[in-house]
């Protein structure tokens, strides 16, 4: 049986991590619905310190996510309260062809991506980079 999934990504900074993230796999982040949210505070469902404002809207505060363009995947980054320690155990392997990879880690850090190592297994190779929050991806 095939099940639907989303990846969800845990993080200090929701909004603008998924923000990095749309801007670095070229999605979109999801829009907020300003009514909806005024609308469960109204009605106590939610409290006002539930919610903050980026990039001028109003968004709930614990989370963000982006969409595939045309697939509709989606990723969600979830505020925590704990700083990102360790190597992920679970990281996305963006691919880019290897005839890219150069010009993606350029592009990569130039938006905040900090640079890991290179690796490689037979004819494969990749390079190992962080997003601004210190998660681990590789392009591949």
């Amino acid at each position: 049986m095939a099940y639907d999934f989303q990846v969800v990504i845990d993080s200090a900074d929701p909004h603008t991590l998924a923000d990095w993230w749309a801007e670095a796999l070229g999605w979109a982040v999801e829009p907020t619905d300003e009514a909806f949210i005024r609308r469960m505070v109204a009605e106590g469902h939610a409290a006002e310190d539930d919610t903050t404002t980026h990039h001028g809207k109003l968004v709930w505060a614990v989370g963000a996510a982006i969409r595939h363009p045309e697939s509709g995947r989606r990723i969600l980054f979830m505020r925590v309260p704990e700083p990102k320690t360790v190597k992920n155990r679970v990281h996305l392997d963006v691919s880019v062809g290897a005839d890219n990879q150069e010009a993606e880690l350029t592009r990569l850090t130039g938006l905040g991506a900090k640079f890991s190592h290179r690796g490689s297994q037979g004819p494969y190779t990749w390079i190992t980079l962080t997003d601004p929050e210190g998660n681990e991806l590789c392009l591949t």
